[in-house]
């Protein structure tokens, strides 16, 4: 009697779904013409160049090799986010680029901020269980609000290990430029002191990635399942340098199923950054809370400030509780919504210009309402929230609105 299904070779296509399609199931005692029945019924789904059953004392292995079906997509976007303005994007993307290699590459411009990105990330390299992945990412950001520009460029290669099909770890080296510049004559002193024209050092990542959630049926989400997500990285930057940094981020999700349509909704996120040698952080470096990362205040809106430069803190940490419901469909367009509150703060800096700026903790609160729908076949998600705690200087945020359309 087979006690185990195991499915070997699937990259793309689902396990589960392998094993529900031509029905092979735990706790069935299989002959051989079942076995070959099983295979022709894969076979003729037109995904497989091969398939093989097999036993391996109580374990039934379905041994896969699937057709390069996925051709690469190329995606023109237009979008708007409360923190970076209209920004339009071209990217592509590609499944099996190269053997077992995945491929994207990423394009985004706006008025205040240009991004570009290259990934490739390949499984089971060196026929091996880690996987392989490489990064080329940069930009340049120069918000109308700040006192500065930021540029970086930033190259690095990483290995994967899934230890269980929901806990990943994952390792990387690599090498970053960036640097901070155009400080205006009129800013912060302690931004006029932070300028650099740039910082140019190689780094180390550590990663651990863990998360339970329920798969999404027809593509709609399980709201009936608890569900939670960690992502936890740990950065050392600016390796044999004087002004070497550890940057600790961490970010939490849980869902909390109260009825098929009603869930509620937790998150935490938090970070510390420091130098390791005595030196002092630079506002590149820090912390800015606000707008969708902390709904009710405006980008950089809270922490630390010298007039009206916001110079971010070296510590954040924030908590997030939603109540949501989903609406089903109103006039045909999916809709849910929800009411929130953000609580946290950003605090702590190296330099105070002797006592003379704020960076004590203190913290802040929101409340609000949430909804998200789709115009079209363009999701929007907007919200409006209120500050229920802040402090002199703060700078508020009454209405949030992120939307994304394809062409």
């Amino acid at each position: 009697m087979v006690n185990t299904v195991e499915v070997r070779g699937a990259q793309f296509i689902p396990e589960q779904d392998i094993k529900a399609t031509c029905g092979a199931e735990e706790g069935i005692e299989y002959i051989d013409l079942e076995l070959r029945a099983i295979e022709d019924c894969l076979m003729s789904t037109g995904v497989f160049e091969t398939v093989t059953l097999s036993r391996e004392g109580d374990t039934l292995v379905i041994d896969v090799q699937e057709l390069d079906t996925r051709p690469g997509r190329i995606d023109a976007t237009l979008a708007y986010a409360s923190q970076d303005g209209v920004v339009g994007s071209l990217s592509y993307e590609r499944y099996n680029l190269f053997d077992r290699t995945y491929g994207a590459v990423n394009l985004e411009y706006g008025e205040e901020v240009q991004r570009y990105s290259l990934n490739l990330y390949r499984t089971e390299a060196f026929e091996t269980d880690f996987d392989l992945g490489f990064e080329l990412a940069g930009g340049r950001d120069d918000y109308d609000d700040r006192s500065y520009t930021h540029e970086s460029l930033r190259i690095e290669t990483y290995l994967g290990w899934a230890l269980s099909p929901s806990t990943k770890l994952e390792a990387g080296i690599g090498y970053r430029d960036h640097r901070l510049y155009d400080v205006e004559p009129t800013a912060s002193a302690l931004l006029l002191k932070e300028k650099t024209d740039g910082i140019s050092a190689p780094y180390v990542r550590l990663g651990l990635r863990h998360e339970r959630t329920a798969e999404a049926q027809e593509g709609k989400e399980d709201w009936d399942q608890f569900g939670y997500r960690i992502r936890l990285d740990q950065y050392f930057w600016n390796i044999g340098t004087d002004d070497p940094i550890s940057d600790t981020r961490l970010e939490t999700r849980m869902q909390f199923p109260l009825a098929s349509n009603l869930r509620l909704l937790f998150g935490f996120d938090a970070g510390n950054i420091n130098g390791t040698s005595g030196n002092a952080t630079r506002a590149i470096d820090r912390f800015y809370p606000g707008a969708d990362t902390f709904r009710g205040f405006a980008p950089r809106g809270i922490g630390p400030r010298d007039g009206n430069d916001a110079l971010g803190g070296n510590t954040y940490a924030k908590v997030s509780i939603e109540l949501q419901r989903d609406f089903g469909e109103i006039y045909r367009t999916p809709f849910r919504a929800g009411i929130f509150v953000d609580s946290g703060a950003s605090w702590d800096l190296d330099d105070t210009l002797g006592g003379t700026i704020d960076d004590s903790l203190q913290r802040r609160s929101s409340v609000g309402l949430s909804v998200v729908f789709d115009v079209g076949n363009t999701p929007v998600s907007l919200y409006v929230a209120t500050p229920i705690e802040d402090q002199p200087g703060d700078e508020h945020q009454v209405f949030g609105l992120s939307l994304s359309t394809r062409f």
